[in-house]
C-alpha cells in the first residue's frame, strides 16, 4: 500500500481491549482536528509459534476471523458511518514490531496504555511501553477511565 507523503496518517493498536476502544476514540477525534485518516491495525499472532501444542492453524482462516471481529468491533465503538471511514489493517507479527512498523511516516501512533493480558495495576502494558520508545513519531498512550 503506497503511503502519500501529505496524507497525515493517525496509526491506532485495536486489540479488542477497552484501552485500545478508548484509543480509537482518541484517534478518530484527533485525526477530525488535523484533517488526517485514520489507520486502525490489528496484529494476530499464531499461538503454534510460541511453544503451544494444539490442532493445526489455517493462518487464512484466523486472518479472516480477525478481520471480521476488527470491523464489528469499530462498527460497536464508532458507529457505521465513522466506523466506514477508518482504513483497516490485519498483520500478522508481534504486536510492537508490526504497530511501529505501520506508524512509519504516519503524524502520530495512539495505542491503550494496557492490552488484553495486562495485569490489573499495570500503568503501561508491555506493547505500549516499548512502541513509546521506539517509535519513529509522536505517540500517545490513552488511559482508559474504567483502569
Amino acid at each position: 500500500m503506497d503511503k502519500d507523503a501529505s496524507e497525515r496518517r493517525v496509526v491506532v493498536g485495536v486489540d479488542g481491549s477497552r484501552s485500545s476502544y478508548d484509543a480509537l476514540r482518541w484517534a478518530v477525534r484527533y485525526a477530525g482536528l488535523v484533517g488526517g485518516i485514520v489507520e486502525a491495525v490489528a496484529v494476530w499472532e499464531l499461538p503454534g509459534l510460541y511453544g503451544w501444542s494444539g490442532p493445526a492453524v489455517d493462518m487464512d482462516v484466523d486472518e479472516d476471523e480477525t478481520r471480521q471481529k476488527m470491523g464489528q468491533e469499530l462498527t460497536d465503538v464508532l458507529g457505521a458511518d465513522t466506523a466506514g471511514s477508518v482504513r483497516t489493517r490485519v498483520v500478522h507479527g508481534n504486536p510492537a514490531d508490526v504497530l511501529l512498523r505501520a506508524a512509519e511516516g504516519a503524524e502520530v501512533l495512539v495505542v491503550g496504555s494496557r492490552g488484553r493480558g495486562g495485569f490489573a495495576r499495570a500503568l503501561l502494558g508491555s506493547v505500549s511501553q516499548h512502541v513509546s520508545q521506539h517509535a519513529s513519531c509522536p505517540v500517545v498512550i490513552v488511559r482508559s477511565a474504567q483502569q
